[in-house]
């Protein structure tokens, strides 16, 4: 397994348990519009849902946060990512509606508040919080992403490697907390070599690999644009130009990347 991704594999029979781990940001947010209404219920398994922001916008990533995905057994739930602790009451009546079990395990995929804001609660409540210790030696969206695997069910959770729709919530790496676009290509790479049939990302509905095929190559496209203009002796705001018109990224969240783009692929 690649250093550059972390997976926490599920493996749910008699007992719950994590039995195996391999190698944005909060606040209500300001200028995006009111949010739609609450999140849903999305159902991807018989024992996997998702809750996820009825319109993938930002308005509506300020309100209510990425999303969380539900795991059901018979011995109890775990919920990977958390949201804002704002939604909390909305997650826990909507894992009510599903099973009797309590919540067991929170596992979290990265540390920004939109995914684990909410954590704090759901401990508080019983639940055992789970974030992998070497979480911050691995590099893509941030210096440290956990993806998490359920391989009988063939569904793995990206977290914020991967984000949806491009238009309204582009992938970006955050460099104020460590990401790279390198490690980010590697990771993606080494995700795409998994046994899956259905990928849960940190915003937007689900996706199949050839989605994400298609999504890591458009990226990589970007990336390597992005290194030819700066070949070329292009400025800041020439490369953006360019990038909206050739690949329509580069404006909302993906703006304030463009700088540390500028020092990472010289």
């Amino acid at each position: 397994m690649n250093k550059n991704i972390r997976i926490v594999l599920i493996a749910m029979t008699a007992s719950v348990g994590v039995v195996a781990t391999f190698g944005q940001q909060g606040g209500r947010g300001s200028g995006f519009g009111p949010p739609g209404p609450p999140p849903k219920l999305t159902k991807i398994r018989d024992n996997i849902y998702v809750v996820e922001n009825q319109t993938a916008k930002l308005s509506d990533l300020a309100a209510y946060g990425g999303n969380a995905t539900i795991y059901l057994t018979d011995k109890g739930v775990v919920l990977v990512d958390s949201k804002f602790e704002r939604i909390h009451d909305d997650i826990n009546s909507k894992i009510k509606s599903l099973t009797n079990q309590p919540l067991k395990y929170v596992i979290l995929t990265h540390n920004h508040g939109d995914h684990s804001a909410g954590a704090a609660k759901f401990e508080a409540e019983g639940a055992q919080v789970i974030i992998s210790m070497r979480d911050r030696e691995m590099r893509g969206h941030t210096s440290g992403d956990t993806a998490v695997y359920f391989p009988a069910e063939r569904v793995v959770c990206a977290g914020d490697l991967v984000t949806l729709p491009w238009d309204d919530i582009p992938l970006i790496v955050n460099y104020a907390d460590g990401g790279n676009w390198t490690d980010w290509n590697h990771s993606i790479q080494e995700m795409l070599k998994m046994d899956w049939d259905v990928l849960i990302p940190g915003h937007g509905p689900s996706i199949d690999k050839q989605q994400l095929v298609d999504l890591h190559n458009r990226m990589v496209r970007v990336i390597e644009r992005f290194r030819a203009l700066l070949r070329e002796g292009k400025n800041q705001q020439e490369i953006t130009q360019t990038l909206l018109k050739e690949f329509n990224w580069g404006s909302g969240p993906a703006a304030g990347v463009i700088a540390g783009m500028m020092t990472e692929l010289r």
